[in-house]
């Protein structure tokens, strides 16, 4: 039997004292950006957790449960894994500029960079092509970095200075520089072609047989690319091949559409695009992704049609994705993202 004494929960008073100052950097942090926000001429929003369709991308995980009707049935809902759906809702409602500090739920998820409950601070612009938001994605981590008076972002021996001028870095330069594949080689038609990136990778990443044009993308960015990103100073990464951007835009270069990531210290902080308005087009890329979410892991989400009818509704609108938690992470210049939250997920120990 183990002398070993057991760990103090996360409420102990010393433990909790230990975190405090991240906490503290997290409450000025999300200060600073709601007033950034308002002076932008933002409305925040607050929009419902309970989904009917939690997302529809293909690696993604969603809990589920059930909600009981005054007469007996029951109906099936997700936890979201993005306000994506809602927020698009309202700008097909009318709003124009819209943000929120959302709680939302990823199953599958556990690390040093992943909860499977943690906050996403999403925000839209109607009107708006989607370097207007790459722009906004870029003070928004400065503001951040500010808030705290923290000079340089440091994550497992990287470094980034938050003020400086961004590096842009296209996808396909990207797959040049970092792992010397010409990556828009290998598409066309809008299609991924597995067997031109499978040659183009060879000897760079371990490939599989049931390895799909996404599978061995996803490697050689993972492996080879994203390392490389986000070193000295923030990265922002554009022009995402078309297979890869199943809610964007497709650009004038039709093998690239309007989806941009940025990073810092090699850490992935925000997803953005040029929004799809092409209701017929985003049920078909929803369909395929559901397809291979099936093939892969033995389960689909339904489609949400409320939300399919209003893509065909909504503006012309940009919008980005940001991990707050991880934002918060590197600007109070703490080692792991459980650090800065307020309580660890139920049942887990910060």
């Amino acid at each position: 039997m183990s002398s070993e004494p057991s760990p103090s929960p996360w409420w102990s008073p010393q433990r909790h004292a230990d975190v405090r100052p991240f906490l503290q950097a997290r409450a000025a942090v999300t200060r600073a950006l709601r007033a950034w926000f308002e002076e932008q001429g933002f409305t925040e929003v607050e929009t419902g957790i309970l989904q009917v369709s939690p997302g529809n991308e293909t690696h993604l995980h969603a809990p589920a449960t059930e909600l009981m009707a005054s007469d007996g049935t029951r109906h099936r809902r997700y936890l979201r894994t993005s306000p994506e759906f809602a927020c698009k809702k309202l700008l097909a409602a009318g709003e124009r500029r819209i943000f929120e500090f959302a709680r939302v739920f990823r199953d599958r998820e556990r690390g040093d960079l992943h909860l499977p409950e943690f906050t996403m601070l999403e925000w839209y612009r109607a009107e708006a092509p989607y370097d207007a938001i790459m722009a906004d994605t870029v003070v928004v981590i400065a503001h951040a970095a500010q808030a705290t008076g923290i000079r340089q972002f440091a994550f497992r021996g990287r470094s980034a200075d938050p003020f400086a001028e961004p590096e842009l870095l296209t996808v396909a330069n990207a797959f040049e520089r970092h792992a010397g594949i010409d990556l828009l080689a290998t598409i066309r038609d809008g299609v991924g072609d597995r067997d031109a990136l499978c040659v183009a990778a060879q000897g760079k990443i371990r490939i599989s047989d049931d390895d799909t044009w996404s599978d061995l993308f996803s490697k050689v960015l993972v492996e080879h690319v994203e390392p490389q990103l986000g070193n000295g100073r923030v990265t922002v990464l554009y022009e995402y091949p078309t297979p890869e951007a199943a809610l964007a835009r497709v650009a004038a270069d039709a093998r690239v559409a309007e989806r941009f990531e940025v990073y810092a210290c090699g850490v992935e902080l925000a997803n953005g695009f040029g929004e799809l308005t092409d209701a017929a087009e985003q049920r078909r890329r929803f369909e395929a992704e559901m397809n291979e979410k099936q093939r892969r892991y033995g389960e689909r989400y339904p489609l949400d049609e409320d939300f399919l009818a209003a893509v065909a509704a909504m503006p012309q609108a940009s919008g980005v994705a940001l991990g707050f938690d991880r934002l918060v992470m590197l600007a109070a210049g703490a080692a792991r993202i459980d650090q800065v939250v307020w309580t660890p997920p139920a049942g887990e120990q910060r």
